[in-house]
C-alpha cells in the first residue's frame, strides 16, 4: 500500500491511500489526515451531478428559492440527480 498524493473536497493536500475500485474500474482513495471529511474520494467522477462542488451548487440555489427542474436545467445534471441529492442532505441534517 503507497500513499498517494490526492486533494480532499475541502481543498486540503492530504495522503490517500487506495481504497479499491468503482463498479466501472475507477481507483477509489481513502485519506489519512484528521481533516477529512469523506469516507472514500474518486479522482475523477464519471457524472458530473456527483461532484462536491456541484452538490453543494444544489443546495445553496435551493436555499435561495430555485426549483428542481431550473437546478437540472442549469447544472447540466438530471432532475432525479437533483432530488435524490436533496433527499439525502436532507436526511443527514436531521437529528
Amino acid at each position: 500500500m503507497g500513499l498517494t498524493p490526492i486533494t480532499c473536497p475541502t481543498g486540503h493536500e492530504t495522503a490517500g491511500v487506495k481504497h479499491g475500485q468503482t463498479s466501472d474500474g475507477q481507483q477509489r482513495f481513502y485519506g489519512q489526515n484528521a481533516l477529512w471529511t469523506r469516507q472514500t474520494l474518486l479522482r475523477e467522477y464519471g457524472y458530473p451531478g456527483k461532484l462536491p462542488d456541484i452538490t453543494q451548487q444544489m443546495v445553496d440555489m435551493t436555499m435561495h428559492g430555485r426549483g428542481m427542474r431550473d437546478l437540472a436545467r442549469v447544472l447540466h445534471v438530471s432532475p432525479t440527480t437533483v432530488l435524490e441529492t436533496l433527499q439525502k442532505k436532507n436526511q443527514k441534517s436531521k437529528p
